[in-house]
């Protein structure tokens, strides 16, 4: 009894490791997979709105109010730019942390 008691706070916080690591990963995809995705619409369209929504609609399972979105300008036949940033708070118990900001760059030529 008393070496699991000793041992069962470290495997815990180990499985609860794991799963952490895991939800910042799906997050991180998530993140990259927005970014791409609306770059992809603002180079084709080459409207600003159409390439926000392109984002947040891709970034459908994170916080829509937490993803911050930058476009850079897109001229015809110039790389245009999108960013997206998303902060992900880790939460394992008896832990406290600040969040991490995670983000996401997509770049594509302007006109297709």
């Amino acid at each position: 009894m008393v070496e699991l008691a000793i041992v069962m706070p470290l495997l815990l916080m180990l499985v609860f490791g794991i799963i952490e690591f895991g939800r910042g990963y799906n997050a991180q995809l998530a993140v990259t997979h927005a970014a791409r995705e609306g770059v992809r619409e603002y180079a084709i369209t080459q409207d600003a709105g159409a390439g926000r929504a392109a984002v947040l609609n891709a970034a459908s399972t994170l916080d829509s109010g937490s993803v911050g979105i930058a476009l850079s300008a897109c001229n015809y036949g110039d790389p245009a730019t999108v960013t997206v940033t998303y902060p992900f708070q880790v939460s394992i118990p008896f832990f406290s942390s600040s969040p991490i900001v995670l983000s996401g760059e997509g770049v594509m030529r302007c006109g297709g």
